[in-house]
């Protein structure tokens, strides 16, 4: 049996609501347990932290006065006890619980000295620190993926502001992509697709996007790519067949990624041979690639050069 990792979970009262108390100590059992249950806030004020919550998850309240207006002498107090913690060596990882940047350098830090670093906090958390955590989950779209169905719970990611602090789509669809390129294999095993996905992007989990599943979120959100199932085996390969809501997405990538404009066809036609698998102008009824770029609405081809309308 793999032994467990043991946590020192630090909890930020000041920038995370007590509602997400079940999902912390929930998503937290996935990765080990939590040998020592620390928040830190100011409790002669009110921040929502009752004390049968903190009784209910065995959580220490830790008071921090704020001695000065402006000054957050909490950040202080977590970090100066996370170091102290670092040095005793009791504790394999830290759950730091916040969305505030501020804690982003601590993360680093315990990182450089080989600690695990489970970050939790709502999705407007900045990629500085999401990033600088070995894992980060967004509490307010994993605990509506918890309870709700994928429809109610993409919806309420479209109402959230905060979704443009959580990994893209289209990010992590160009990352399989280059997987896929690199390797000398047609498909690849779903599961290490997963694990080289949450390597590269700390945040990613399926339930950010309302999906229980991987190999579902794929098929629903990547149709260029293809989910194999045999037995109770899952693969990922290059899909036969591109759309061309797809293709011309691309493009209009491939030029802006330019500058605006391209002064060669033929490297648009090239780049979308090397992006899609089997990709052929006569697919969709073209000999030419500047007869299909005339035919796209927004860009502007004259000769050898393609720009978007909107930049001549």
């Amino acid at each position: 049996m793999e032994e467990k990792l043991q946590f020192a979970v630090m909890i930020d009262a000041e920038n995370v609501s007590s509602r997400y108390a079940p999902v912390i100590f929930d998503e937290l059992e996935k990765y080990g347990f939590a040998s020592c249950r620390r928040i830190y806030g100011n409790w002669s004020k009110e921040n929502g932290w009752k004390e049968d919550v903190l009784l209910e998850y065995s959580v220490i309240p830790i008071q921090q006065f704020s001695y000065t207006s402006g000054k957050n002498s909490t950040d202080m107090a977590m970090v100066i006890d996370a170091m102290d913690l670092l040095y005793q060596n009791k504790v394999d990882g830290f759950c730091l619980v916040t969305s505030d940047s501020d804690f982003t350098r601590l993360a680093m830090r315990l990182r450089e000295e080989k600690k695990y670093v489970l970050g939790m906090g709502e999705s407007k958390t900045p990629l500085a620190l999401t990033r600088a955590c070995n894992k980060f989950v967004h509490l307010n779209l994993i605990g509506e993926a918890n309870k709700d169905t994928a429809s109610h719970a993409a919806q309420t990611r479209q109402d959230d502001a905060g979704m443009d602090n959580v990994t893209g789509i289209d990010n992590l669809e160009n990352a399989i992509w280059t997987m896929l390129n690199e390797s000398a294999e047609e498909e690849l095993d779903l599961g290490f697709v997963g694990q080289r996905l949450s390597v590269k992007f700390p945040d990613f989990d399926v339930r950010n996007y309302g999906y229980s599943k991987l190999s579902v979120f794929l098929t629903e959100e990547m149709p260029l790519l293809r989910v194999h199932r045999e037995n109770n085996h899952y693969s990922i390969g290059k899909s036969e067949e591109i759309p061309r809501e797809k293709v011309e997405k691309e493009i209009f990538h491939i030029i802006r990624r330019n500058g605006g404009g391209v002064d060669n066809l033929a490297m648009i036609n090239e780049e979308l041979k090397n992006r899609f698998n089997g990709f052929d102008l006569k697919d969709y009824g073209y000999s030419r690639i500047s007869g299909f770029l005339r035919s796209i609405q927004g860009l502007s081809v004259d000769g050898n050069v393609v720009r978007l309308k909107n930049k001549q």
